[in-house]
């Protein structure tokens, strides 16, 4: 199951990321850390 699960989520996560940013969303590692 998580041979499958995992590599989906991650490509969707990833693909999300881009598409955020193509359209100008100022996203970075910063919001994805939080207060870290």
């Amino acid at each position: 199951m998580l041979s499958y699960a995992l590599p989906q989520f991650f490509f969707h996560v990833t693909t999300a990321y881009d598409l955020l940013r193509h359209n100008g969303v100022e996203i970075g590692k910063r919001d994805f850390m939080g207060k870290f």
